[in-house]
C-alpha cells in the first residue's frame, strides 16, 4: 500500500495555479534554501510545533505524553523536543492550540475525498488541486497515484516543485500533471549551491526536459536582496529560450515564517533585507523585456 507524509490542506487558494484550488502540502525537501518559509516541510519525519505564546498552562499535554516531553516547572511549560516521538497525543488535548502536528501518513485513497470537496469551485473557476511541499517529487509514487486518481475524476492538476529530482520521479507524475509550478532561484551553479545546498544542473535539465515534452510551466522566482537579485538577467535569458512557459512570477522575500522556526526549535536561516516594491517591479520589467509573460504584483492584481 502506497502512503505519503502530508502536512496540511489549504482550500480556496488562488496563487497555486489556475483558478480556485485546493493545495496539499507534502513533507520533505532536498533543498535547504536560506529563505525557506515552510520549515515544517523540510524533513520527512512528523514533527510537533510548539507556539509558546499560545500556551495557557493547562497541563493537558503533560498528562497524556507517553515520553514525558512536556514538563511544568514553576508555572512554566518546558517542551523537551529531544525525547518527543511526535505521536500527536498532546496536540489533540491542547486547549490553547499551542501545539501543532506537522506530518501525518495517509494513502492516496484516504486523502482524495478531502481534495474533492470543492469540485464545484474547480469546475466554475478552471481550478483544481495542486501538490506542494516540501517537495512532492520526493514522494513520487504517492504523488503519481494521487494525481492519477484526481485526473480520473476530471480534476485539473498542478505540481509545485523545485525539480531537484531523478528523471524517473518526474516521469512518474508527468502523465497526470497539467501544469508544473517551478522555482528558479539562480543560474550560477555555485551560487545556487551556496543558497540552497545543491547545484542547479539537475533542475535546469529537468526544466528543459519538461519544455521538450510540451508541459506547461509557471516559473516562480524568489527575489531576495543581497542573495539572488543579481541573477535576474541570467534567469530571464534562460527562460526566454523555452517554449512552454505560461507565466513568470516574482516572489518577494518575506520573514513571516520566523514564528514557525521558533516553534520547531530551529534557527532562522537568513538576515536578508525585505525587498522594496520598486526592486521587484524592476525585476518584473526585466523579465518582460525578455519577452516573458510576467504576473503583476499580487498587491495590484
Amino acid at each position: 500500500m502506497t502512503t505519503g507524509t502530508v502536512i496540511n490542506i489549504k482550500r480556496f487558494e488562488i496563487h497555486d495555479g489556475d483558478g480556485i484550488r485546493t493545495t496539499l502540502f507534502l513533507k520533505g525537501c532536498p533543498l535547504r534554501c536560506r529563505w525557506c518559509h515552510n520549515p515544517e516541510g523540510l524533513t520527512r519525519e512528523p514533527e510537533i510545533g510548539y507556539y509558546a505564546h499560545k500556551c495557557i498552562g493547562c497541563g493537558e499535554c503533560a498528562a497524556v505524553c507517553p515520553t514525558g516531553s512536556h514538563l511544568f516547572r514553576e508555572g512554566k511549560h518546558l517542551y523537551v523536543r529531544e525525547s518527543c516521538h511526535a505521536c500527536g497525543a498532546c496536540v489533540k488535548v491542547c486547549l490553547g492550540d499551542a501545539l501543532v502536528a506537522y506530518g501525518r501518513v495517509v494513502t492516496p485513497e484516504e486523502i482524495l475525498p478531502k481534495l474533492m470537496e470543492d469540485i464545484d469551485f474547480f469546475r466554475n473557476s478552471g481550478g483544481g488541486v495542486t501538490l506542494s511541499g516540501g517537495e512532492p517529487l520526493l514522494q513520487a509514487e504517492f504523488s503519481a497515484e494521487l494525481l492519477k486518481l484526481l485526473k480520473e475524476k476530471g480534476v485539473n492538476t498542478a505540481v509545485d516543485t523545485c525539480l531537484y529530482a531523478p528523471r524517473e520521479s518526474l516521469d512518474a507524475v508527468l502523465p497526470y500533471t497539467d501544469t508544473f509550478l517551478v522555482d528558479v532561484k539562480a543560474m550560477d551553479s555555485s551560487l545556487h549551491k551556496e543558497l540552497t545546498g545543491v547545484e542547479n544542473r539537475k533542475i535546469l535539465d529537468n526544466i528543459r526536459y519538461l519544455d521538450a515534452k510540451g508541459k506547461k510551466m509557471e516559473i516562480r522566482i524568489p527575489y531576495i536582496p543581497g542573495l539572488n537579485d543579481g541573477e535576474m538577467g541570467a534567469i530571464a535569458s534562460f527562460l526566454a529560450e523555452l517554449k512552454n512557459i505560461v507565466r513568470v512570477k516574482v516572489l518577494p522575500y518575506h520573514d513571516y515564517a520566523v514564528s514557525k522556526y521558533e516553534s520547531l526549535g530551529k534557527p532562522y536561516p537568513t538576515d536578508a533585507a525585505l525587498p522594496s516594491r520598486e526592486e521587484c517591479d524592476a525585476a518584473r520589467e526585466l523579465l518582460r523585456r525578455a519577452g516573458l509573460t510576467v504576473a503583476p504584483d499580487p498587491h495590484e492584481a
